[in-house]
């Protein structure tokens, strides 16, 4: 990742998704399909998926993404043959950072040549073959079910997170702070795991506020990252196309023993008026953009808008609430750890603290086999419905990115034997669930946490220089103001 200037990051957040980086013509109205060029413009506000995916999509490459989120994508090849524009896509179709800040990718990353290019048309593949054992009516009728209890569960958990609240802000005797903290880290997550699953269902009705749980663990802002981890992450896993990778070593620019406080501190600031002067840039944004490009329509637009306002507006608001009750030290410790844990959570179900050259080689065209081989299912106490928010929603990690279209952690779980007898028939291995506490935290504590930051590995400082050099101190204080204006790690 590019260590770019903060204002170049924050220039490069508010250019209009049309023009190129460097300047020049105004973009195309093109999505790619198959390498032929489509003009989708007509059909963003009738996507029955929402129209956030069209929107957001123009001059990318969008095969992989049809071809992973679309029950049946033949159909949808057939129905986009209406929008055909006649001709093959050309390098200036595709905006080069695919409609994203540059400071997410590489240097020299280019989006037109390293977008992976898959084909979803072998009926032979991995991904037919799982699909095809979902339309059995035995098993479609299951995962309807555990949509449904999943729901419901999450309904009583929504319940429990304003309760603990409420028991420790007016009884503080039923609600000590050890449990109120253990508690509150456990609500969050598992709501935030709600709201990961929301950023993959349609982006409709009253789904587009649900998304916003995201935020509840104090990590993302959904109205953003909603188009970095569906759109981005989950269609081109572990390719350069995957920003998820780089988002998270930001902190890395920090030395080592500031690391924690100071990556605390810049969050703090996300979580006060950061993400909320994002949300007002994407705003202007979408003013700038037009709202037919972007939404379809204002009625497509206004939901997501109160849903993401509305959760920054509750996160912040419980701050104050504590802060005025005299307890300001309850709700910062429960921030502390919910942050931290939930930090290595995102990253704990990739290889990500592995460089791109030191893992193996995939060499599969089989899409959905490379998927399997680069997700990690985990366990936190080993039951995979409890784990399922406890680990935010990646207990059945592996099922979620060969089937990102499927509404529920429950459904995974249901459907996990399915993707694992099929993998077999393809030679995929399917190793056991990894433990979040005894394999993968020790892992990243040494990645993100003990390892020095990135000007000392360049320049190669010993300890010392590290942490006491000019340009580390100034590293501290920009990287802190730099979250309380909302440019850094999402």
């Amino acid at each position: 990742m590019t260590n770019s200037r903060p204002e170049a990051e924050e220039r490069d957040f508010r250019r209009p998704p049309g023009p190129p980086p460097g300047g020049g013509p105004q973009l195309s109205n093109v999505w790619v399909y198959n390498g032929k060029a489509y003009d989708l413009s007509d059909w963003i506000s009738k996507h029955p998926g929402g129209e956030f995916f069209i929107g957001r999509t123009k001059n990318r490459d969008i095969t992989s993404i049809i071809g992973s989120y679309h029950r049946d994508p033949e159909r949808i090849g057939r129905m986009l043959e209406r929008y055909a524009v006649g001709r093959n896509a050309l390098p200036e179709d595709i905006h080069p950072k695919a409609n994203a800040p540059d400071f997410l990718f590489k240097e020299g990353f280019d989006s037109w040549q390293d977008t992976p290019k898959y084909r979803f048309d072998n009926k032979d593949d991995l991904l037919h073959k799982v699909k095809a054992r979902l339309k059995e009516p035995e098993l479609a009728a299951r995962l309807r079910r555990m949509d449904t209890i999943f729901n419901i569960v999450v309904a009583v958990l929504a319940v429990a997170y304003f309760a603990v609240q409420g028991l420790r802000l007016f009884e503080r005797s039923w609600m000590p702070l050890p449990v109120f903290v253990i508690l509150m880290v456990l609500l969050r997550s598992s709501l935030a795991g709600f709201g990961h699953y929301a950023i993959h269902r349609a982006q409709k009705g009253l789904n587009k506020i649900y998304t916003n749980t995201f935020d509840f663990n104090y990590v993302a802002l959904a109205f953003v990252t909603a188009d970095g981890h569906a759109l981005l992450h989950h269609p081109h896993t572990q390719s350069e196309v995957d920003i998820k990778k780089n988002v998270f070593t930001m902190m890395m620019r920090v030395p080592r023993l500031y690391r924690v406080p100071i990556h605390t501190l810049h969050k703090f600031g996300h979580t006060v008026t950061g993400m909320t002067i994002r949300l007002l840039d994407v705003c202007r944004l979408t003013r700038k953009v037009g709202i037919k490009d972007m939404y379809g329509t204002w009625g497509g637009a206004l939901p997501h808008f109160i849903g993401s306002f509305g959760v920054r507006a509750l996160l912040l608001g419980e701050l104050v609430v504590f802060t005025l009750a005299g307890d300001f030290w309850a709700w910062a410790l429960q921030f502390v750890v919910t942050l931290w844990i939930s930090t290595f959570l995102v990253v704990a179900s990739h290889d990500f603290e592995v460089e791109a050259e030191e893992l193996p080689d995939s060499d599969t065209e089989d899409w959905a086999v490379n998927q399997v081989e680069q997700a990690y299912d985990l366990k936190v106490i080993g039951n995979r419905y409890i784990d399922c928010f406890l680990a935010a929603g990646l207990s059945s990690h592996r099922v979620h990115h060969v089937l990102p279209f499927q509404r529920s952690g429950f459904a995974n779980i249901a459907t996990e034997d399915v993707l694992r007898e099929e993998s077999a028939k393809f030679g995929v291995e399917w190793l056991p669930a990894k433990s979040f506490f005894t394999d993968r935290f020790p892992k990243l504590c040494r990645t993100y946490l003990l390892s020095p930051s990135r000007e000392a590995e360049e320049r190669n400082w010993g300890f010392i220089r590290e942490h006491c050099s000019p340009g580390a101190l100034k590293t501290c204080a920009v990287y802190t103001v730099q979250g309380f204006t909302g440019i850094g790690t999402v």
